[in-house]
């Protein structure tokens, strides 16, 4: 299998970056699907669920595999989306303000052949909130496209007192659990890795 033949089905930059650190070239196509929660759906149902969707939305063709993955903010059972008002944006950061949450990150791969789903769970705990932090973090705009108004890759780092599991999960793509996702449905992930050269990466 070609390197060409990896197929993202995501509009994430985040994502894209995480398969990019990992060596792994791939084409990116976004999938038209609807978020909307089912009555009653539990949160790690829901996000498995829009996994499979966003990968049932691509044809892989004969001999590709597409990746796909969703991510959600999770607070007493609770599924935080996307705030959809500065308002709803500064009121999620009060909430997770100095208490634990779940992000639940679930990925798809999906060929011709086969369907694998794999959920990933990671409790973060944030620093406490108060209006003026949250309302300087909103301003910044990174939070207004995240699933419960923040990214921790960025700015929002440092909202985050403590992470007991995966990083990249919480990110958008638990990068163990895709390698072994992706052996699993034939893809030889280590053949299309380009060898460093020396010079490729400064140290300190």
């Amino acid at each position: 299998m070609s390197s060409k033949d990896l197929i993202l089905a995501s509009g994430s930059p985040r994502r894209a970056e995480l398969l990019r650190q990992i060596g792994l070239d791939f084409q990116v196509r976004v999938p038209e699907v609807d978020e909307t929660p089912h009555p009653d759906e539990v949160p790690a149902g829901y996000v498995q669920r829009m996994s499979r969707s966003k990968a049932g939305a691509v044809n892989p063709g004969a001999d590709a595999v597409v990746l796909a993955a969703d991510t959600v903010v999770v607070l007493d059972g609770r599924i935080l989306g996307k705030p959809e008002s500065r308002e709803a944006g500064i009121g999620m950061l009060l909430e997770l303000g100095g208490r634990e949450h779940e992000v639940l990150t679930a990925i798809t791969g999906r060929s011709a052949r086969a369907e694998r789903t794999h959920l990933v769970a990671t409790r973060v705990r944030f620093v406490p909130v108060d209006e003026a932090l949250a309302e300087a973090y909103w301003a910044t705009g990174e939070g207004s496209d995240k699933a419960g108004g923040y990214g921790i890759q960025g700015i929002g780092g440092i909202l985050a007192e403590s992470i007991t599991g995966s990083y990249s999960a919480v990110v958008g793509l638990p990068l163990p659990e895709t390698e072994q996702l992706l052996g699993g449905l034939g893809v030889d992930t280590w053949s299309r890795r380009k060898p460093r050269r020396r010079g490729d990466v400064s140290s300190n």
